[in-house]
């Protein structure tokens, strides 16, 4: 580990709602603040269950939504794309809350001024950058993306967005991808080279993670001598695609004895308990929504099954991997052929496939691989090592393009306290 000096670090996000990236967030927070640098992690609403796991050295930023949005986006965004941006907002609403919030982060630059900081998320990266243009200061920007972004645009019909993207992507500092296939992507999408988006995979693994494995589960299910249960998880959204799952397992289900747990809760439960009575799995299957230690079940389950339609950097892929669960996955566009060696740690197969999914689960519970096997290559997403290089990053010497600093009237100007807030609006910033 390389020795610095104590650096003002910022990481900036929504919420830490039950997520992936959330989780990734809190990881990276705490390990920074282990090594001695402050850290803020700056919310436009401090709120989620991952909340109650960010440590106290880790100082929380509530931000204040302010009705003054749309003065700064017409300061802070590119003329051509504004029509593009007011059309936008108001048929979505993610970008509409974003925007809240956006004065209060530029204040928060401008008062506390920290070396570096670093958004994840589309929508959190165009904030940042408005924010950090209109403040003025000479913060470090980075943005990361943990996404695929040209399918999750194709697929959610939000292309419209892509112009502002473009524009606004070019000014950050750095540009941080969680894999190889979201940077190759990227730099299409948005006309970058390659060279200059960096890949840093997930700080995923920690030494919590075993200990969480090892707690007691209740679950009828996995008792011993019961048959082999077949994990999924994830928000019950199109992007996971756990109806490709279900009907996989009902393939399953017609081979041989098996159970199917799925984690997570979202919009589309309805539409899964619907399908699931169609193709006659219910005694089967059990949904429990969100759970605290998903680690438990992943350490008892026979088979891990992604069915997503297209990922990033999949955080519960390798966290399978490091309870020792043996996975199969869709080969979906980005990060499980990554994390998998190509099949080297698990079997892969297409998108939407159903009968390639389901043989895939009977072939991986006929003959699993080696459970110490899988937690060795796990530990190649190690938090110790992704922070180490997100320091390398955050701290490095690359020159900010000059076209990112701008200048901008900012409505008011309030301290910063160190109140920490765990929920509400608290803090001049929140």
């Amino acid at each position: 580990m390389k020795v610095r000096h104590p650096a003002k670090l910022a990481l900036y996000l929504f919420d830490l709602r039950a997520g992936g990236v959330a989780r990734i967030i809190v990881n990276l927070a705490a390990a920074l603040a282990d090594r001695g640098h402050r850290v803020d992690l700056v919310l436009c609403r401090a709120a989620g269950p991952f909340l109650t796991q960010v440590p106290d050295a880790v100082n929380i930023v509530n931000l204040r939504r302010s009705p003054l949005f749309a003065a700064y986006v017409l300061v802070a965004a590119p003329t051509a794309a504004l029509p593009l941006l007011v059309s936008y907002f108001r048929r979505r609403l993610p970008i509409f809350r974003s925007l809240l919030h956006l004065p209060a982060l530029v204040r928060y630059l401008r008062h506390e001024r920290p070396d570096a900081l670093l958004s994840a998320k589309t929508l959190s990266n165009l904030v940042s950058l408005w924010a950090a243009r209109l403040a003025g200061v000479p913060t470090r920007v980075m943005i990361s993306e943990h996404i695929h972004l040209s399918t999750a645009l194709q697929h959610t019909g939000c292309h419209s967005l892509l112009p502002i993207i473009r524009r606004t992507y070019s000014r950050a500092d750095v540009r941080i991808a969680v894999s190889d296939g979201v940077a190759a992507d990227l730099s299409r999408l948005i006309h970058i080279p390659r060279h200059d988006i960096v890949t840093i995979y997930n700080p995923v693994v920690h030494a919590r993670l075993s200990e969480l494995a090892k707690t007691h589960l209740d679950h009828a299910w996995f008792q011993r001598d019961a048959p082999p249960v077949i994990l999924g998880t994830g928000r019950l959204m199109k992007q996971k695609d756990f109806a490709t799952l279900l009907r996989a397992f009902a393939r399953v289900r017609r081979r041989r004895r098996a159970k199917l747990v799925i984690l997570g809760e979202g919009p589309l439960r309805a539409d899964l308990e619907a399908l699931t009575r169609t193709l006659g799995i219910a005694a089967d299957l059990d949904m429990p929504g969100v759970v605290q230690n998903p680690h438990t079940y992943m350490a008892r389950a026979a088979v891990f099954a992604l069915s997503s339609t297209w990922e990033g950097l999949p955080t519960v892929l390798i966290e399978a991997l490091a309870c020792g669960c043996p996975v199969v996955s869709t080969d979906c566009p980005s990060g499980p052929t990554e994390i998998l060696d190509g099949e080297q740690y698990g079997r892969l197969v297409p998108v939407g496939d159903d009968a390639a999914l389901a043989c895939a689960i009977c072939a991986t519970l006929d003959k699993a691989p080696p459970r110490e096997q899988l937690q060795r290559r796990a530990q190649y997403y190690s938090v110790e090592r992704a922070a180490d290089r997100y320091l390398d990053v955050l701290l490095g010497d690359t020159p900010r393009p000059s076209s990112r600093i701008g200048t901008g009237s900012v409505c008011g100007s309030e301290r910063v306290t160190d109140d920490r807030c765990r929920g509400g609006e608290c803090g001049p910033f929140s």
